[in-house]
């Protein structure tokens, strides 16, 4: 299931800088997020969906390439992403 507009429009209005703001590396990287731990959370009931997982990790992927890019153009940003979103490094 994807995520709802409403759902979206308060991830957007969370880390966005405008209310506007759907581009910046933060919204993305909130939407990626959202949508990872509802496919990790379908697969504990659903172990056997293997074209799901393929999904699941090119979202990974998505997400991780955009951390790497905001790591290469600001550190300070980075450390706030991984804080604010509860990821590891």
């Amino acid at each position: 299931m994807a995520l709802l507009a409403f759902q979206k429009a308060a991830i957007v209005q969370a880390n966005g800088t405008h209310p506007a703001d759907t581009g910046s590396p933060e919204v993305q990287i909130g939407l990626l997020t959202e949508r990872i731990t509802y496919l990790t959370e379908h697969f504990k009931v659903n172990p056997k969906d293997h074209h799901s997982r393929r999904g699941l990790l090119r979202l990974v992927s998505q997400r991780r390439g955009l951390l790497d890019y905001v790591h290469r153009c600001d550190v300070v940003r980075y450390k706030a992403i991984l804080v604010k979103f509860d990821l590891r490094k």
